[in-house]
């Protein structure tokens, strides 16, 4: 996650370190702005990473079906799109059929790895969570 956020910020610490340091003798300085900063940001990864599971735990256990359902729903959707261009698809054409393939652009499969990243982590902390809770009990 905090890749992601650094590659969104990345342009925007360099624009706001360009306009401190708009000479280009002052490259030097520039650059150790923009690394100071995002220096900051992995230093409060932890912090950024929590807020996010926060806000996925809130919406999960939300009264609002739509609101608790919607993360789920995107992936799901994901994977069908998915199953339909690399298993239905090939299939269908292969026995003749005419089939059609949904485009896939590339931010649909970078949502797709984080949803994927952010399920998996969450589920293992999950697992272990629970066998630390089950140890400390005995």
């Amino acid at each position: 996650m905090i890749a992601a956020i650094l590659g969104v910020l990345g342009p925007v610490i360099a624009k706001v370190a360009g306009s401190f340091f708009p000479d280009p003798a002052d490259e030097l300085k520039r650059q150790k702005l923009m690394n100071e900063v995002q220096l900051a940001v992995i230093a409060q990864a932890g912090q950024i990473e929590q807020a996010a599971a926060s806000v996925v735990r809130a919406e999960a256990e939300s009264k609002h079906w739509i609101t608790a359902a919607w993360r789920p729903l995107t992936m799901l959707t994901f994977v069908a799109i998915i199953a339909n261009n690399y298993i239905l698809v090939p299939w269908l054409q292969a026995f003749g059929f005419g089939a059609v393939s949904l485009a896939i652009p590339p931010d649909m499969w970078s949502l797709l790895q984080i949803g994927l990243g952010g399920y998996v982590v969450g589920r293992s902390t999950e697992k272990v969570a629970e066998k630390v809770a089950a140890i400390l009990k005995k």
